[in-house]
Protein backbone atom coordinates (compact mmCIF):
# COMPACT_ATOMS: atom_id res chain seq x y z
CA UNK A 1 0.00 0.00 0.00
CA UNK A 2 2.86 2.73 1.04
CA UNK A 3 4.81 1.36 -2.23
CA UNK A 4 1.71 2.37 -4.32
CA UNK A 5 1.07 5.64 -2.52
CA UNK A 6 5.05 6.39 -3.31
CA UNK A 7 4.77 5.17 -7.10
CA UNK A 8 1.62 7.91 -7.21
CA UNK A 9 3.69 10.71 -5.88
CA UNK A 10 6.54 10.03 -7.87
CA UNK A 11 4.39 9.79 -11.10
CA UNK A 12 2.47 13.26 -9.78
CA UNK A 13 5.85 14.66 -9.37
CA UNK A 14 7.54 13.95 -12.73
CA UNK A 15 4.14 14.93 -14.31
CA UNK A 16 3.76 18.61 -12.63
CA UNK A 17 6.59 19.77 -10.80
CA UNK A 18 9.56 18.44 -12.52
CA UNK A 19 9.39 20.09 -15.87
CA UNK A 20 8.29 23.29 -14.38
CA UNK A 21 11.48 22.83 -12.27
CA UNK A 22 13.63 22.30 -15.08
CA UNK A 23 12.20 25.68 -16.84
CA UNK A 24 13.22 27.72 -14.45
CA UNK A 25 16.67 25.90 -13.83
CA UNK A 26 17.17 26.54 -17.44
CA UNK A 27 15.65 30.60 -17.46
CA UNK A 28 17.99 31.77 -14.70
CA UNK A 29 20.78 29.37 -14.38
CA UNK A 30 21.54 28.58 -17.72
CA UNK A 31 24.92 27.61 -17.29
CA UNK A 32 24.37 26.06 -14.58
CA UNK A 33 24.88 29.18 -11.91
CA UNK A 34 22.34 31.67 -11.35
CA UNK A 35 22.39 34.61 -13.78
CA UNK A 36 19.92 37.03 -13.04
CA UNK A 37 20.97 39.96 -15.16
CA UNK A 38 21.19 37.37 -18.23
CA UNK A 39 17.55 36.60 -17.51
CA UNK A 40 16.52 40.04 -17.55
CA UNK A 41 18.55 40.99 -20.44
CA UNK A 42 16.77 38.46 -22.48
CA UNK A 43 13.65 39.48 -21.58
CA UNK A 44 14.33 43.33 -21.55
CA UNK A 45 14.68 43.15 -25.34
CA UNK A 46 12.26 45.31 -27.66
CA UNK A 47 10.67 42.67 -29.26
CA UNK A 48 9.83 40.92 -25.91
CA UNK A 49 8.06 43.97 -24.30
CA UNK A 50 5.98 44.54 -27.62
CA UNK A 51 5.06 40.74 -27.36
CA UNK A 52 4.14 41.04 -23.77
CA UNK A 53 2.12 44.47 -24.01
CA UNK A 54 -0.02 42.80 -26.86
CA UNK A 55 -0.28 39.78 -24.72
CA UNK A 56 -1.42 41.14 -21.44
CA UNK A 57 -3.67 43.49 -24.12
CA UNK A 58 -5.35 41.46 -25.43
CA UNK A 59 -6.02 38.82 -22.89
CA UNK A 60 -7.22 41.62 -20.73
CA UNK A 61 -9.88 42.83 -23.48
CA UNK A 62 -10.17 39.73 -24.69
CA UNK A 63 -11.68 38.59 -20.70
CA UNK A 64 -13.80 41.60 -20.55
CA UNK A 65 -15.57 40.67 -24.09
CA UNK A 66 -15.56 37.10 -22.90
CA UNK A 67 -17.74 38.55 -19.54
CA UNK A 68 -20.13 41.02 -21.60
CA UNK A 69 -20.96 37.22 -24.10
CA UNK A 70 -20.74 34.87 -21.62
CA UNK A 71 -22.86 36.71 -18.41
CA UNK A 72 -26.12 37.00 -20.58
CA UNK A 73 -25.71 33.24 -21.73
CA UNK A 74 -25.51 32.11 -18.62
CA UNK A 75 -28.00 34.22 -17.02
CA UNK A 76 -30.41 32.80 -19.92
CA UNK A 77 -29.22 29.68 -19.71
CA UNK A 78 -29.07 28.85 -15.82
CA UNK A 79 -31.55 31.58 -14.36
CA UNK A 80 -34.09 31.34 -16.57
CA UNK A 81 -37.15 29.01 -18.15
CA UNK A 82 -35.69 30.21 -21.54
CA UNK A 83 -36.76 27.10 -24.00
CA UNK A 84 -34.13 24.73 -24.49
CA UNK A 85 -32.06 25.38 -22.09
CA UNK A 86 -30.37 22.21 -21.74
CA UNK A 87 -29.55 22.51 -25.65
CA UNK A 88 -28.79 26.41 -25.00
CA UNK A 89 -26.11 24.77 -22.34
CA UNK A 90 -24.75 22.53 -24.40
CA UNK A 91 -23.69 25.10 -27.60
CA UNK A 92 -22.22 27.50 -24.76
CA UNK A 93 -19.75 25.36 -24.21
CA UNK A 94 -19.02 23.89 -27.58
CA UNK A 95 -16.35 26.33 -28.47
CA UNK A 96 -14.51 25.52 -25.80
CA UNK A 97 -14.09 22.01 -26.74
CA UNK A 98 -13.17 23.13 -30.24
CA UNK A 99 -9.25 23.58 -31.10
CA UNK A 100 -8.23 27.83 -31.46
CA UNK A 101 -7.07 27.17 -34.44
CA UNK A 102 -10.14 25.53 -35.90
CA UNK A 103 -12.15 28.49 -34.84
CA UNK A 104 -9.40 30.87 -36.30
CA UNK A 105 -9.40 29.29 -39.46
CA UNK A 106 -13.67 29.56 -39.13
CA UNK A 107 -13.92 33.28 -38.43
CA UNK A 108 -10.86 34.29 -41.68
CA UNK A 109 -13.14 32.22 -44.01
CA UNK A 110 -16.32 33.52 -42.58
CA UNK A 111 -15.34 37.33 -43.33
CA UNK A 112 -12.56 37.74 -45.57
CA UNK A 113 -12.53 38.75 -49.36
CA UNK A 114 -12.71 35.53 -50.75
CA UNK A 115 -15.32 34.16 -48.09
CA UNK A 116 -17.39 31.61 -50.10
CA UNK A 117 -20.20 31.77 -47.71
CA UNK A 118 -20.57 35.86 -48.35
CA UNK A 119 -19.86 35.54 -51.88
CA UNK A 120 -22.66 32.97 -52.23
CA UNK A 121 -24.78 35.50 -50.71
CA UNK A 122 -22.87 38.11 -52.24
CA UNK A 123 -21.65 40.11 -49.41
CA UNK A 124 -17.88 39.03 -49.92
CA UNK A 125 -15.59 43.07 -49.53
CA UNK A 126 -13.90 43.36 -52.52
CA UNK A 127 -10.77 41.72 -53.69
CA UNK A 128 -7.59 42.83 -51.95
CA UNK A 129 -9.29 43.94 -49.30
CA UNK A 130 -7.68 42.70 -45.91
CA UNK A 131 -9.54 40.35 -43.76
CA UNK A 132 -10.78 42.23 -41.13
CA UNK A 133 -10.30 39.57 -38.70
CA UNK A 134 -6.51 39.96 -38.75
CA UNK A 135 -4.82 41.82 -35.71
CA UNK A 136 -5.56 42.84 -32.54
CA UNK A 137 -9.59 43.61 -33.00
CA UNK A 138 -9.66 39.59 -34.36
CA UNK A 139 -7.97 38.12 -31.59
CA UNK A 140 -9.80 39.97 -28.79
CA UNK A 141 -13.13 39.16 -30.43
CA UNK A 142 -12.77 35.23 -30.72
CA UNK A 143 -10.99 35.21 -27.48
CA UNK A 144 -14.40 36.33 -26.20
CA UNK A 145 -15.92 33.56 -28.16
CA UNK A 146 -13.03 31.09 -27.22
CA UNK A 147 -13.46 32.38 -23.54
CA UNK A 148 -17.26 32.67 -22.55
CA UNK A 149 -17.56 29.06 -21.87
CA UNK A 150 -14.67 29.78 -19.16
CA UNK A 151 -17.03 32.45 -18.01
CA UNK A 152 -20.42 30.09 -18.72
CA UNK A 153 -19.37 27.45 -15.95
CA UNK A 154 -17.71 29.41 -13.35
CA UNK A 155 -20.81 31.67 -13.02
CA UNK A 156 -23.32 28.72 -13.33
CA UNK A 157 -21.71 26.96 -10.47
CA UNK A 158 -22.20 30.54 -8.29
CA UNK A 159 -25.54 30.86 -9.93
CA UNK A 160 -26.33 27.46 -7.95
CA UNK A 161 -25.41 29.03 -4.55
CA UNK A 162 -28.33 31.65 -5.01
CA UNK A 163 -31.23 29.64 -3.26
CA UNK A 164 -34.71 29.88 -4.74
CA UNK A 165 -36.63 31.08 -1.66
CA UNK A 166 -34.26 34.18 -1.29
CA UNK A 167 -35.40 35.42 -5.11
CA UNK A 168 -39.11 34.17 -4.24
CA UNK A 169 -38.59 36.50 -1.14
CA UNK A 170 -38.21 39.80 -3.35
CA UNK A 171 -40.73 38.50 -5.95
CA UNK A 172 -43.63 37.95 -3.82
CA UNK A 173 -41.98 41.34 -2.25
CA UNK A 174 -43.50 42.95 -5.58
CA UNK A 175 -39.68 43.39 -6.88
CA UNK A 176 -39.87 42.92 -11.08
CA UNK A 177 -37.09 39.82 -12.48
CA UNK A 178 -34.30 42.51 -13.48
CA UNK A 179 -34.63 44.20 -9.99
CA UNK A 180 -33.79 40.76 -8.05
CA UNK A 181 -31.33 39.97 -10.28
CA UNK A 182 -29.47 43.86 -10.33
CA UNK A 183 -29.84 43.85 -6.24
CA UNK A 184 -29.93 39.67 -5.28
CA UNK A 185 -28.30 37.82 -7.79
CA UNK A 186 -25.74 39.86 -9.19
CA UNK A 187 -24.06 40.82 -5.88
CA UNK A 188 -23.66 37.68 -4.62
CA UNK A 189 -22.12 36.54 -8.14
CA UNK A 190 -19.59 39.13 -7.67
CA UNK A 191 -17.00 36.89 -6.59
CA UNK A 192 -17.52 34.32 -9.66
CA UNK A 193 -17.65 37.05 -11.97
CA UNK A 194 -14.23 37.92 -10.80
CA UNK A 195 -13.04 34.56 -11.11
CA UNK A 196 -14.76 34.10 -14.30
CA UNK A 197 -12.82 37.49 -15.70
CA UNK A 198 -9.69 35.68 -14.01
CA UNK A 199 -10.02 32.48 -15.90
CA UNK A 200 -10.49 33.90 -19.13
CA UNK A 201 -7.81 36.06 -18.96
CA UNK A 202 -4.99 32.86 -18.23
CA UNK A 203 -6.87 31.51 -21.38
CA UNK A 204 -6.05 34.31 -23.61
CA UNK A 205 -2.12 34.70 -22.13
CA UNK A 206 -1.71 30.79 -23.04
CA UNK A 207 -3.41 30.55 -26.58
CA UNK A 208 -1.65 30.20 -29.12
CA UNK A 209 -4.14 28.71 -32.26
CA UNK A 210 -5.46 32.22 -32.64
CA UNK A 211 -2.75 34.71 -32.36
CA UNK A 212 -0.67 32.82 -34.57
CA UNK A 213 -3.18 32.81 -37.25
CA UNK A 214 -4.82 35.99 -36.68
CA UNK A 215 -1.49 37.81 -35.42
CA UNK A 216 1.57 36.49 -37.41
CA UNK A 217 0.20 37.48 -40.70
CA UNK A 218 0.27 41.28 -40.08
CA UNK A 219 3.65 40.76 -37.50
CA UNK A 220 0.95 41.40 -34.51
CA UNK A 221 2.91 38.91 -31.75
CA UNK A 222 2.42 37.66 -28.37
CA UNK A 223 4.80 35.90 -26.06
CA UNK A 224 3.20 32.46 -27.25
CA UNK A 225 3.69 33.24 -30.92
CA UNK A 226 7.26 34.75 -30.62
CA UNK A 227 8.84 31.99 -28.62
CA UNK A 228 7.40 29.94 -31.36
CA UNK A 229 9.36 31.77 -33.99
CA UNK A 230 12.07 32.11 -31.78
CA UNK A 231 12.28 28.33 -31.56
CA UNK A 232 10.94 27.70 -35.04
CA UNK A 233 13.77 29.94 -36.82
CA UNK A 234 16.68 28.96 -34.93
CA UNK A 235 16.16 25.52 -32.84
CA UNK A 236 17.37 24.83 -29.60
CA UNK A 237 20.12 26.91 -29.57
CA UNK A 238 18.01 29.62 -28.61
CA UNK A 239 16.37 27.87 -25.11
CA UNK A 240 17.80 29.91 -22.89
CA UNK A 241 16.19 32.71 -24.49
CA UNK A 242 12.54 31.06 -24.90
CA UNK A 243 12.48 29.84 -21.75
CA UNK A 244 13.20 33.09 -20.12
CA UNK A 245 9.71 34.45 -22.42
CA UNK A 246 8.17 31.08 -21.32
CA UNK A 247 9.02 32.46 -17.32
CA UNK A 248 7.33 35.59 -17.92
CA UNK A 249 3.95 33.76 -19.90
CA UNK A 250 4.27 31.44 -16.07
CA UNK A 251 4.41 34.36 -13.93
CA UNK A 252 1.38 36.62 -15.35
CA UNK A 253 -0.59 33.01 -15.60
CA UNK A 254 0.22 32.27 -12.15
CA UNK A 255 -0.66 35.60 -11.04
CA UNK A 256 -4.43 35.56 -12.74
CA UNK A 257 -4.66 32.00 -11.47
CA UNK A 258 -4.09 33.59 -7.77
CA UNK A 259 -6.44 36.10 -8.62
CA UNK A 260 -8.75 33.34 -9.53
CA UNK A 261 -8.46 31.73 -6.18
CA UNK A 262 -8.63 34.97 -4.03
CA UNK A 263 -11.83 35.69 -5.81
CA UNK A 264 -13.28 32.10 -4.99
CA UNK A 265 -12.00 32.34 -1.42
CA UNK A 266 -14.58 35.09 -1.22
CA UNK A 267 -17.32 33.50 -2.03
CA UNK A 268 -20.89 33.91 0.05
CA UNK A 269 -21.21 30.88 2.18
CA UNK A 270 -24.47 31.78 4.59
CA UNK A 271 -26.95 31.48 1.34
CA UNK A 272 -26.36 28.08 -0.03
CA UNK A 273 -29.63 25.90 1.29
CA UNK A 274 -32.38 25.43 -0.25
CA UNK A 275 -33.00 24.76 -4.28
CA UNK A 276 -31.25 26.84 -7.12
CA UNK A 277 -33.15 30.05 -8.02
CA UNK A 278 -34.63 30.46 -11.27
CA UNK A 279 -36.69 33.07 -12.82
CA UNK A 280 -39.33 33.20 -15.04
CA UNK A 281 -39.67 35.22 -17.61
CA UNK A 282 -43.20 34.92 -18.70
CA UNK A 283 -43.98 37.20 -21.75
CA UNK A 284 -40.54 37.91 -22.48
CA UNK A 285 -39.78 33.79 -22.69
CA UNK A 286 -39.85 33.71 -26.29
CA UNK A 287 -38.03 37.13 -27.36
CA UNK A 288 -35.51 36.08 -25.02
CA UNK A 289 -34.91 32.82 -26.33
CA UNK A 290 -35.00 33.89 -29.75
CA UNK A 291 -32.42 36.53 -28.95
CA UNK A 292 -29.84 33.91 -27.50
CA UNK A 293 -30.41 31.61 -29.87
CA UNK A 294 -29.73 34.42 -32.51
CA UNK A 295 -26.27 35.06 -30.77
CA UNK A 296 -25.27 31.17 -30.64
CA UNK A 297 -26.53 30.98 -34.86
CA UNK A 298 -24.04 33.65 -35.29
CA UNK A 299 -21.08 33.00 -33.23
CA UNK A 300 -21.54 29.12 -33.97
CA UNK A 301 -23.55 28.37 -37.15
CA UNK A 302 -22.45 31.07 -39.30
CA UNK A 303 -18.36 30.25 -38.93
CA UNK A 304 -19.26 26.95 -39.00
CA UNK A 305 -21.18 27.21 -41.78
CA UNK A 306 -18.51 29.27 -43.60
CA UNK A 307 -16.07 26.33 -42.95
CA UNK A 308 -18.11 23.84 -44.38
CA UNK A 309 -18.75 26.16 -47.94
CA UNK A 310 -15.30 26.48 -48.19
CA UNK A 311 -14.37 22.99 -47.92
CA UNK A 312 -16.76 22.04 -50.75
CA UNK A 313 -14.89 24.13 -53.31
CA UNK A 314 -11.84 23.18 -55.33
CA UNK A 315 -9.94 26.20 -54.61
CA UNK A 316 -10.54 29.96 -53.78
CA UNK A 317 -11.85 32.51 -56.12
CA UNK A 318 -14.17 29.51 -56.84
CA UNK A 319 -17.99 30.42 -56.30
CA UNK A 320 -19.62 28.21 -54.95
CA UNK A 321 -22.69 26.14 -57.11
CA UNK A 322 -24.19 22.88 -57.76
CA UNK A 323 -21.21 22.74 -60.49
CA UNK A 324 -18.53 23.09 -58.50
CA UNK A 325 -18.91 21.85 -55.27
CA UNK A 326 -16.70 18.59 -54.66
CA UNK A 327 -15.63 16.57 -52.00
CA UNK A 328 -11.92 16.52 -53.38
CA UNK A 329 -10.75 18.23 -50.44
CA UNK A 330 -12.01 15.82 -48.04
CA UNK A 331 -10.69 12.81 -50.23
CA UNK A 332 -7.11 14.08 -50.64
CA UNK A 333 -6.66 15.47 -46.96
CA UNK A 334 -8.15 11.95 -45.96
CA UNK A 335 -6.80 9.39 -48.26
CA UNK A 336 -4.23 10.60 -50.28
CA UNK A 337 -1.43 13.26 -48.81
CA UNK A 338 0.37 11.15 -46.57
CA UNK A 339 1.16 14.17 -43.95
CA UNK A 340 -2.67 14.36 -43.20
CA UNK A 341 -3.26 10.52 -43.15
CA UNK A 342 -0.09 10.33 -40.96
CA UNK A 343 -1.84 13.10 -38.69
CA UNK A 344 -4.72 11.74 -38.17
CA UNK A 345 -3.14 8.04 -37.59
CA UNK A 346 -0.76 9.90 -34.67
CA UNK A 347 -3.45 12.69 -33.07
CA UNK A 348 -5.67 9.34 -32.88
CA UNK A 349 -3.00 6.64 -30.97
CA UNK A 350 -1.62 9.65 -29.37
CA UNK A 351 -4.27 11.25 -27.82
CA UNK A 352 -6.55 7.86 -27.30
CA UNK A 353 -3.17 6.71 -25.23
CA UNK A 354 -3.15 9.87 -23.24
CA UNK A 355 -6.53 9.16 -22.29
CA UNK A 356 -6.64 5.65 -21.58
CA UNK A 357 -3.78 5.65 -19.37
CA UNK A 358 -5.11 8.97 -17.65
CA UNK A 359 -8.18 7.66 -16.74
CA UNK A 360 -6.86 4.14 -15.23
CA UNK A 361 -4.59 6.63 -13.15
CA UNK A 362 -7.44 9.07 -12.19
CA UNK A 363 -9.31 6.45 -10.08
CA UNK A 364 -6.28 4.98 -7.63
CA UNK A 365 -4.67 9.08 -8.00
CA UNK A 366 -8.30 10.25 -6.92
CA UNK A 367 -8.95 7.43 -4.63
CA UNK A 368 -5.55 8.37 -2.40
CA UNK A 369 -6.29 12.10 -2.29
CA UNK A 370 -9.06 11.57 -0.39
CA UNK A 371 -7.21 9.71 2.35
CA UNK A 372 -4.13 11.64 2.93
CA UNK A 373 -4.33 14.39 5.32
CA UNK A 374 -6.51 17.57 3.45
CA UNK A 375 -3.17 19.76 3.50
CA UNK A 376 -1.28 17.20 1.42
CA UNK A 377 -4.07 16.19 -0.66
CA UNK A 378 -4.59 20.08 -1.50
CA UNK A 379 -0.77 21.06 -2.29
CA UNK A 380 -0.71 17.74 -4.49
CA UNK A 381 -4.44 19.04 -6.06
CA UNK A 382 -2.91 22.57 -6.81
CA UNK A 383 0.27 20.59 -8.67
CA UNK A 384 -2.12 18.14 -11.01
CA UNK A 385 -3.66 21.45 -12.31
CA UNK A 386 -0.27 23.54 -12.56
CA UNK A 387 0.26 22.46 -16.45
CA UNK A 388 -3.29 22.49 -17.42
CA UNK A 389 -3.51 25.95 -16.19
CA UNK A 390 -0.05 27.27 -17.66
CA UNK A 391 -0.18 28.14 -21.48
CA UNK A 392 0.73 24.95 -23.26
CA UNK A 393 3.38 26.37 -24.72
CA UNK A 394 5.53 26.42 -21.90
CA UNK A 395 4.74 23.12 -20.93
CA UNK A 396 6.29 22.21 -24.59
CA UNK A 397 9.32 24.43 -23.70
CA UNK A 398 9.29 22.42 -20.29
CA UNK A 399 9.23 18.93 -21.89
CA UNK A 400 11.93 20.05 -24.55
CA UNK A 401 14.17 21.15 -21.54
CA UNK A 402 13.62 17.71 -19.66
CA UNK A 403 13.99 15.62 -22.83
CA UNK A 404 16.42 16.85 -24.87
CA UNK A 405 19.57 15.80 -23.42
CA UNK A 406 19.82 11.81 -23.49
CA UNK A 407 18.73 9.94 -20.22
CA UNK A 408 19.66 6.88 -18.57
CA UNK A 409 18.74 3.73 -20.46
CA UNK A 410 15.83 5.35 -23.21
CA UNK A 411 17.93 8.21 -24.95
CA UNK A 412 16.61 11.89 -25.89
CA UNK A 413 13.45 11.66 -26.43
CA UNK A 414 13.56 14.65 -28.28
CA UNK A 415 12.38 14.60 -32.00
CA UNK A 416 10.06 11.57 -31.48
CA UNK A 417 6.71 10.92 -30.38
CA UNK A 418 6.69 9.98 -27.07
CA UNK A 419 7.73 13.66 -26.39
CA UNK A 420 4.31 14.73 -27.28
CA UNK A 421 2.58 11.56 -25.32
CA UNK A 422 4.88 12.69 -21.84
CA UNK A 423 3.46 15.99 -22.74
CA UNK A 424 -0.04 15.28 -23.08
CA UNK A 425 0.27 12.62 -19.91
CA UNK A 426 1.47 16.19 -18.17
CA UNK A 427 -1.04 18.87 -19.47
CA UNK A 428 -4.58 16.43 -19.48
CA UNK A 429 -4.05 14.80 -16.00
CA UNK A 430 -5.82 17.76 -14.27
CA UNK A 431 -8.34 17.21 -16.98
CA UNK A 432 -9.04 13.28 -16.30
CA UNK A 433 -8.97 13.74 -12.41
CA UNK A 434 -11.50 16.62 -12.32
CA UNK A 435 -14.42 13.79 -12.84
CA UNK A 436 -13.22 11.41 -10.89
CA UNK A 437 -12.98 13.57 -7.88
CA UNK A 438 -16.18 14.50 -8.35
CA UNK A 439 -17.78 11.25 -8.60
CA UNK A 440 -15.38 9.77 -5.21
CA UNK A 441 -16.95 12.23 -3.40
CA UNK A 442 -20.03 11.35 -3.81
CA UNK A 443 -19.93 7.62 -3.03
CA UNK A 444 -21.13 6.93 0.49
CA UNK A 445 -18.32 6.27 3.18
CA UNK A 446 -20.64 3.59 4.84
CA UNK A 447 -19.70 1.46 1.51
CA UNK A 448 -16.26 1.81 2.27
CA UNK A 449 -16.61 1.38 6.14
CA UNK A 450 -18.38 -1.58 5.71
CA UNK A 451 -16.58 -3.56 3.89
CA UNK A 452 -13.15 -2.69 5.53
CA UNK A 453 -15.36 -4.22 9.09
CA UNK A 454 -15.82 -7.00 6.78
CA UNK A 455 -12.01 -7.37 6.37
CA UNK A 456 -11.48 -6.09 3.14
CA UNK A 457 -7.94 -4.66 2.77
CA UNK A 458 -7.63 -1.49 1.07
CA UNK A 459 -6.57 -2.22 -2.19
CA UNK A 460 -9.43 -4.50 -2.36
CA UNK A 461 -11.80 -1.57 -1.21
CA UNK A 462 -10.54 0.35 -4.23
CA UNK A 463 -10.79 -2.75 -7.06
CA UNK A 464 -14.36 -3.70 -5.51
CA UNK A 465 -15.98 -0.78 -4.82
CA UNK A 466 -14.61 2.81 -5.63
CA UNK A 467 -13.31 1.31 -9.19
CA UNK A 468 -16.49 0.09 -10.16
CA UNK A 469 -18.35 3.53 -9.19
CA UNK A 470 -15.87 5.75 -10.75
CA UNK A 471 -15.56 4.07 -13.94
CA UNK A 472 -18.63 6.29 -15.17
CA UNK A 473 -16.60 9.18 -14.31
CA UNK A 474 -13.34 7.76 -15.57
CA UNK A 475 -14.85 7.35 -19.13
CA UNK A 476 -15.71 10.14 -19.15
CA UNK A 477 -12.74 12.26 -18.42
CA UNK A 478 -11.29 9.95 -20.84
CA UNK A 479 -13.01 11.18 -23.33
CA UNK A 480 -12.70 14.69 -22.66
CA UNK A 481 -8.80 14.56 -22.56
CA UNK A 482 -9.26 12.18 -26.35
CA UNK A 483 -11.30 15.27 -27.39
CA UNK A 484 -8.59 17.82 -25.96
CA UNK A 485 -5.58 16.43 -27.21
CA UNK A 486 -6.95 15.10 -30.47
CA UNK A 487 -6.99 18.56 -31.83
CA UNK A 488 -4.88 20.67 -29.85
CA UNK A 489 -1.33 22.76 -31.20
CA UNK A 490 -0.32 24.88 -28.31
CA UNK A 491 1.90 21.65 -26.86
CA UNK A 492 2.65 19.99 -30.70
CA UNK A 493 3.40 22.86 -32.18
CA UNK A 494 6.90 22.70 -30.72
CA UNK A 495 7.35 19.38 -30.05
CA UNK A 496 6.25 18.17 -33.20
CA UNK A 497 9.31 15.93 -35.93
CA UNK A 498 9.16 14.48 -39.49
CA UNK A 499 6.84 12.03 -39.77
CA UNK A 500 4.97 12.72 -36.18
CA UNK A 501 3.05 15.32 -37.08
CA UNK A 502 -0.50 16.27 -35.48
CA UNK A 503 -3.43 17.00 -36.64
CA UNK A 504 -3.55 20.40 -35.02
CA UNK A 505 0.11 21.40 -36.84
CA UNK A 506 -0.90 19.58 -40.36
CA UNK A 507 -4.08 22.31 -39.83
CA UNK A 508 -1.86 25.23 -38.95
CA UNK A 509 0.70 24.25 -41.64
CA UNK A 510 -1.76 23.77 -44.67
CA UNK A 511 -3.34 27.58 -43.90
CA UNK A 512 0.06 29.14 -43.77
CA UNK A 513 1.25 27.50 -46.99
CA UNK A 514 -2.26 29.11 -48.58
CA UNK A 515 -4.12 26.04 -48.76
CA UNK A 516 -7.10 26.82 -46.66
CA UNK A 517 -9.97 24.69 -48.61
CA UNK A 518 -7.81 21.61 -47.62
CA UNK A 519 -7.44 23.01 -43.92
CA UNK A 520 -10.95 23.88 -43.71
CA UNK A 521 -11.60 20.38 -44.73
CA UNK A 522 -9.36 18.80 -41.62
CA UNK A 523 -11.04 21.28 -39.64
CA UNK A 524 -14.64 20.54 -40.65
CA UNK A 525 -13.92 16.90 -39.93
CA UNK A 526 -11.86 17.41 -36.80
CA UNK A 527 -15.10 19.07 -35.49
CA UNK A 528 -17.47 16.51 -36.63
CA UNK A 529 -15.13 14.23 -34.11
CA UNK A 530 -15.12 17.18 -31.45
CA UNK A 531 -19.72 17.16 -31.89
CA UNK A 532 -19.46 13.11 -31.77
CA UNK A 533 -17.27 12.49 -28.49
CA UNK A 534 -19.58 15.42 -26.67
CA UNK A 535 -22.47 13.45 -27.90
CA UNK A 536 -20.50 10.06 -26.45
CA UNK A 537 -19.96 11.81 -23.34
CA UNK A 538 -23.41 13.66 -22.82
CA UNK A 539 -24.86 9.78 -23.22
CA UNK A 540 -23.04 9.10 -20.11
CA UNK A 541 -24.48 12.32 -18.27
CA UNK A 542 -27.31 10.15 -16.53
CA UNK A 543 -24.94 7.69 -15.04
CA UNK A 544 -22.71 10.17 -13.79
CA UNK A 545 -23.11 12.69 -10.41
CA UNK A 546 -24.00 16.53 -10.51
CA UNK A 547 -21.22 18.72 -11.42
CA UNK A 548 -19.26 15.73 -13.88
CA UNK A 549 -20.58 17.65 -17.06
CA UNK A 550 -20.97 21.52 -17.10
CA UNK A 551 -23.90 21.41 -19.90
CA UNK A 552 -25.88 18.86 -17.63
Amino acid sequence: MQLLAALILVIVSGLTLLPMGRLALVALAPGGEIDLAGCLARIARPAAWRALVNTLDTAFFGAFAALALGVPLTLAAALTDVPGRRALGYCIILPLMIAPQVTAIAWLHLFGPSSTLLQLLHLAPAAGTRNPMLGRSGIILLYAVQHAPIVFITLRAGLAQVPRDLVEAARSSGARPHRVLATIILPLLRPYLAAGFSLAFISGIGNFGIPALLGMPVNYLTLSTLIYQKLSSAGPDVLPDVAALSLIVALASLAGIGLQKIATGRKTRHVTAGPAAQLALGRWRLPVGISVWAVMVLILGLPALALVATSLIPTFGVPLSAATVTLDNYAEVLFRQASTTRAFTNSFLMSASAALLLAGFAIPLSWFLRRWPKRIAAWIDSAIDLPYALPGIVLAIAAILLFLKPLPLIGSLYATPWIILIAYLMRFLALANKPVSTALAQVPPALDEAAAASGARPLTRLATISAPLTLPAAIAGALLVFMSAFNELTVSALLWSSRHETLGVVLFSLEEAGLGTQAAAIAVTSLAVVIATLAAIDRFGRRLPPGVLPWR
